[in-house]
């Protein structure tokens, strides 16, 4: 029990549990398994990009499912929206 003296760091080999022993990427990598699919992931430089780069992932979904429950959300969102802030919707429609 040295009162001058430091003590030692423990250390360990750990290997993570789910590591590619073949050495492919970094196993601390944090990636969404769908990445590699999308091109709205990576770097978009600019506003431009990213917007048409989501157009056209939203285009070329094979689920149209998705796009229809999307475009369904996005509506009732607008309407609640237009609800809180007590707008009229009167001025759409003629007497």
């Amino acid at each position: 029990m040295g009162l001058l003296k430091l003590r030692k760091n423990k250390k360990f080999s750990y290997t993570p549990r789910y590591y590619n022993n073949k050495g492919e990427g970094s196993p601390y990598e944090i990636k969404h398994k769908f990445d590699d699919y999308r091109k709205t992931v990576g770097n978009n430089s600019g506003l431009k990009t990213k917007f048409v780069n989501a157009i056209d992932d939203y285009k070329n979904n094979p689920d149209k499912q998705a796009n229809r429950r999307i475009l369904i959300i996005v509506g009732i969102l607008v309407l609640v929206f237009l609800f809180i802030i007590d707008f009229d919707l009167s001025i759409f429609f003629s007497k």
